[in-house]
């Protein structure tokens, strides 16, 4: 049962920007932080971005501030991260989460709802 499902991956020059969207099968996650984690082959999960459960905080890892914004539609139910500027070290399968908490938190033991994840591949 796909809980959260992700959208918007894709092979792009460096340079280039991706929009990424997360939407929820069944559940509104309407009172909880989202986020989007990303792992890279042969490494570890990291974190990228989390949204406040009222939308009015985000917070963002120190490598992508600057260049990616995460965002929710309440209107249609869901979650972007609009990617600019992409370079080929952001390569990695990129996950959408639902957080226990309802404060952005960078924290992966936070998150108890993922989706499967979204490829993006950038080449230099």
């Amino acid at each position: 049962q796909v809980l959260l499902a992700e959208s918007g991956g894709g092979l792009v020059q460096a340079g280039a920007s991706l929009t990424l969207s997360c939407t929820p099968s069944q559940n509104r996650f309407d009172n909880r932080a989202m986020a989007w984690f990303r792992q890279a082959p042969g490494k570890e999960r990291e974190s990228v971005a989390s949204i406040n459960w009222d939308d009015r905080l985000t917070v963002y890892a120190d490598s992508v501030q600057g260049r990616f914004t995460i965002a929710r539609d309440r209107a249609k139910n869901t979650v972007s991260l609009q990617m600019n500027s992409l370079k080929p070290d952001d390569t990695a399968v990129y996950y959408c989460a639902a957080s226990l908490k309802a404060i952005a938190t960078l924290n992966s033991k936070d998150y108890d709802t993922w989706g499967q994840g979204t490829q993006v591949t950038v080449s230099s």
